[in-house]
């Protein structure tokens, strides 16, 4: 049975309400670059870090805005598990 996070779920449900307009959860891979396939731009990259910073209590720094971070949905949740636990 496949399982998913809170974290992911949080995320994924912000991505597609906010920059796809969708429910649909199929529409979202959580693999795929945001970039790349035009799910987000700068600007919704900066977004997206407002409301991670909102939803999980933690501040995202300026090193940190890379795609290895905040470019799919695997990765944003692998960056916010990771910053939680350094708290």
């Amino acid at each position: 049975m496949f399982f998913m996070s809170t974290v992911e779920q949080k995320v994924r449900s912000f991505i597609l309400e906010n920059f796809m307009f969708s429910n649909d959860e199929s529409a979202l891979d959580s693999a795929e670059s945001l970039l790349d396939k035009g799910v987000i731009d700068s600007t919704g990259v900066m977004e997206l870090v407002a409301f991670l910073e909102d939803e999980y209590h933690f501040r995202i720094n300026d090193e940190e805005l890379v795609p290895e971070n905040l470019d799919s949905v695997r990765n944003i949740v692998a960056f916010v598990d990771s910053k939680q636990a350094a708290a």
